[in-house]
């Protein structure tokens, strides 16, 4: 009786092993396309904003606080690039119950968000709509979950 009960005990403790598993593999997977919704350019179909691509570069992802600071623009002309990478290794460390921030230290970042009006400190007149770039993204986090959950119960053979 009592290898039965361990018996038992060690299924139900893989189960939940499996469970917890593919929770945090639909938490992370769901995180990268919320953040891929964001860094989606307005050409291919997104919000997103490019002209030197220094916003999109700027993007930063940290886990429990936000990254703090702006980041000075690019010399004028210059093309800048997003690094995937850093964003992907963040999401690859977080667990059930952490906060995956996405910062952009572009210092106009909030500016394209949510629109301007007016003049800014140097004196420069904007009348700007804002592109909602992150926060379009940041409310499709339960559609995506939804998505992401059916791709891998689909994977797995479930329904």
């Amino acid at each position: 009786m009592a290898d039965q009960n361990l018996s038992f005990a060690a299924q139900v403790d893989a189960w939940a092993k499996k469970v917890k598993t593919r929770q945090v593999a639909v938490f992370r997977e769901s995180a990268q396309r919320v953040i891929g919704d964001m860094q989606t350019p307005e050409g291919a179909g997104g919000r997103m904003p490019v002209d030197t691509g220094f916003l999109r570069a700027s993007l930063q992802a940290t886990l429990g606080t936000p990254a703090s600071g702006t980041l000075k623009p690019p010399l004028e002309g210059a093309v800048q690039a997003f690094d995937a990478g850093q964003v992907a290794l963040v999401i690859a460390g977080a667990e059930l119950g952490d906060t995956i921030y996405a910062t952009y230290g572009a210092a106009y970042a909030r500016r394209l968000e949510y629109g301007f009006v007016g003049q800014d400190s140097l004196g420069r007149t904007y009348n700007q709509a804002g592109k909602a770039f992150v926060r379009s993204a940041a409310q499709k986090w339960g559609q995506i979950v939804g998505e992401v959950t059916g791709e891998l119960k689909a994977r797995l053979g479930q329904s």
